[in-house]
This record gives C-alpha cells, sequence and structure tokens, in this order.
C-alpha cells in the first residue's frame, strides 16, 4: 500500500530488547520507511533525533551506518548537545521525509525539545506529511504520555507528551525485567494515565491521522494492546 502526499502518520514502536531469531529494532525502522510512500528508487530523506539518549556520538554512528544498509535513504542527525547542529532547526526538519526518535528518557527527551522550540516544528512536520517515528520514549512522546523508568525504576507516570496522538502509550509491555503491562493497566484503571494503546517487545503501532491504522510485529505471536478502565484487548497484528 503506498501513502500519499500530506497524509499524516505516526509509526511508533517498541523495540526488541531481547533479540530473537536475528531481528532488530531497525527492522521496524525499515517498515517505517517504507511507509513515507517515497518511490522506490528516488531519495528518501530521513532525520535521526537521539535527544533521549543524550546525542550520544556512538548511538549516531551506529545509526548512521545502519540507514547506509537502506538504499535510497539520505540520512541525517539533529543533535541538540551542546547546541543544534545544525543553523536552522525548523527548515531541516521540514526538508524531511521521515523523523525518527531514538529511545532513552522521555522526560529528559521533552524537556529538551520544548527548551529548543521542537514541540511545534514537530506538530507543524505530521501536519505537512512528514512521518514521525520512533522507539520507546520516541514511542511514548508522540502520545499523551504513559510509564516511564525516567524517573526511577517504579515506572512513574509520565503525562508531558506532544499529545498529537490522544492516548497513552505502555512500551515494551511484556519485558520480563519490569512490571511494565502489570503498571500501566494499574496506572489506566485509576485514571492516572488516559486509555491508549500498549506494544510488546517488536511490535508498531501505525496511526493515519490520530487513528490506529494498523499494528504490526517484527516477532511471530507479539502483539499490541487496548487498555482501557477495566479492558486490555488484543489488536489484530501482522507479521512483517
Amino acid at each position: 500500500m503506498q501513502y500519499g502526499d500530506q497524509m499524516r502518520q505516526i509509526f511508533a514502536f517498541s523495540g526488541v530488547l531481547q533479540s530473537p531469531g536475528g531481528r532488530s529494532s531497525f527492522d521496524l525502522v525499515r517498515h517505517a520507511v517504507g511507509l513515507t510512500g517515497i518511490e522506490p528508487g528516488a531519495p528518501v530523506r530521513v532525520c535521526y533525533i537521539p535527544t533521549a539518549v543524550g546525542d550520544s556520538p556512538l548511538a549516531v554512528t551506529a545509526t548512521a551506518e545502519r540507514f547506509a544498509t537502506i538504499p535510497g535513504v539520505e540520512a541525517s542527525a539533529l543533535t541538540l548537545f551542546t547546541q543544534p547542529s545544525v543553523p536552522d532547526i525548523a527548515a531541516h526538519l521540514m526538508a524531511q521525509d521521515m523523523i525518527f526518535v531514538e529511545g532513552g528518557s522521555v522526560a529528559n527527551l521533552m524537556a529538551v525539545w520544548r527548551v529548543h522550540g521542537l514541540r511545534p516544528i514537530l506538530r507543524e512536520c505530521w501536519e505537512e506529511g512528514i512521518l514521525l517515528s520512533g522507539v520507546s520514549a520516541g514511542s511514548i512522546c508522540w502520545h499523551l504520555g504513559g510509564p516511564t523508568d525516567s524517573f526511577s525504576d517504579a515506572l512513574d507516570p509520565f503525562e508531558d507528551g506532544m499529545a498529537i496522538l490522544p492516548y497513552s502509550n505502555g512500551v515494551h509491555d511484556d519485558f520480563p525485567d519490569q512490571p511494565r503491562r502489570e503498571t500501566y493497566r494499574r496506572q489506566v484503571n485509576e485514571g492516572v494515565c488516559a486509555p491508549g494503546y500498549a506494544s510488546e517487545d517488536g511490535v508498531g503501532l501505525h496511526y493515519i491521522d490520530t487513528e490506529l491504522h494498523e499494528a504490526v510485529t517484527i516477532v511471530d505471536g507479539k502483539t499490541g494492546w487496548w487498555v482501557a478502565p477495566g479492558v486490555a484487548e488484543p489488536l489484530p497484528t501482522r507479521l512483517i
């Protein structure tokens, strides 16, 4: 399926923390590139934003190397430490076909974005049909918020997301080392978090406008969930 110009899209996903069968989180990034609707053979401009990992040079280098394996992708990185790496943030981001946000600390991510004025710029990018994507913290950020370990291992509720998507978001919903599933459902049941969508490891949520269009997975048997007070319904999830 091809998606036309100006279609507002977000592809938010949970990375594979424990890799099965050789699949990696970057397989979901490749899928996101395909959602841009750019014709095969034409350049696809992608900007990587690693704010949530403190603009780690290692992350920038590793991601550039991975993007280099996708034919046609012209990748750049926007770093904000110690100052923005481009002279005009808005102009740079508005020139992209896709923006990919790294995981890490969603609380620090949103705080730094606020200081540098990225929130309205990224919303305008979405309005103009630039695909917004991200993993983990880069998934929560497009939503109202969700449980996060940005503050402590207690998975505190985070409520300062971009709110482009009017739902909360639970990531790594089945990660065995933290009670993410139980915590997210409890926070929704208690009204601490709004109803929303959870993604197990390896699952991506594709939104068109503000509606969920499809859940996909790179790990057989993994799924997404709709979570509301007293409700946890598995989503039809397509293996890619």
